[in-house]
């Protein structure tokens, strides 16, 4: 079995930080916290990951990150770094990149785009603040919905020296109507070489208690026809994962599409890409 890096770990602690978004998702409304996350993790042979920013409140945004580092510092050995939240359409982001750029734990950045209008990525601000990532060694995440991946390709265009990692296969709520536009998309954005692709997600938009795996081999097969196995990383996107399956569950549904690969694939998949991207120690 390969080294498993969770390139998609969300931890919520809701005495520590405040996530305004939880509030319309009840199932979610709760902490989200290290042990819990880690006894599972563990069994399944998870071997390092990154917290990936859980869109907390503007001015938490730092805290966020101290707060994986403290826990990383005090023991909780599987996490290898963080993506920090950021706002590339403020005027203050080249002081905040500044002083997160001196910090190795932080790994990379994402602004949750699905989030807000489209036109925020189009922005000229945005755009001249992501540049600044330009070899900077720190992937930017890009949180798309499918009928929004012509504004990632646009932003991949854009910032042809800033690496972007397509989180969730850009498969978010993606549905039978869609399904055409999302692989004429994923086709035209796999193009780009300063993109990959997160094998992650995908199984939280199905039907929590009717789906199969043959419900999501289409979207992961997709994505790795396109990106190759050179450019995708896999991720748990826990506990969001949890809303139709459980850590577990998803992993063995992933080993299970990927049953066919080689065994260099495989860890490319599941650890080496991650340890390439993020710089991330073996």
């Amino acid at each position: 079995m390969p080294a498993i890096i969770d390139t998609h770990l969300h931890l919520i602690y809701r005495d520590r930080l405040s996530y305004p978004w939880l509030a319309g998702v009840a199932a979610l409304d709760r902490d989200a916290r290290y042990e819990r996350y880690a006894e599972e993790a563990r069994r399944c042979g998870v071997t390092g990951a990154l917290h990936m920013e859980v869109d907390v409140a503007e001015p938490d945004i730092e805290a966020e990150t101290r707060n994986i580092k403290d826990l990383a510092t005090e023991g909780a050995a599987l996490l290898a770094g963080a993506v920090s939240a950021c706002r590339p359409e403020s005027p203050d982001f080249p002081a905040f990149l500044e002083h997160a750029l001196r910090d190795p734990f932080v790994k990379g950045f994402r602004r949750v785009l699905h989030v807000v209008p489209d036109d925020v990525s189009e922005r000229p601000l945005f755009r001249e603040n992501l540049r600044r990532l330009s070899g900077a060694g720190r992937p930017f995440d890009l949180c798309v919905r499918p009928d929004q991946l012509d504004k990632a390709i646009a932003l991949a265009d854009a910032c042809p020296d800033v690496t972007f990692v397509l989180d969730h296969c850009g498969a978010q709520s993606i549905t039978p109507r869609v399904m055409q536009l999302w692989r004429g998309r994923i086709a035209e954005i796999a193009r780009r070489p300063n993109v990959f692709a997160k094998i992650s997600g995908v199984v939280a938009y199905t039907d929590p208690k009717t789906w199969v795996l043959d419900d999501i081999r289409p979207t992961v097969d997709e994505v790795i026809e396109r990106f190759g196995w050179d450019r995708v990383v896999w991720g748990s996107d826990w506990p969001v994962c949890t809303l139709t399956a459980s850590l577990s569950i998803w992993l063995a549904a992933t080993h299970a599409l990927t049953r066919g690969a080689s065994a260099d694939e495989r860890d490319k998949l599941f650890a080496a890409n991650a340890r390439r991207l993020w710089w991330l120690a073996e």
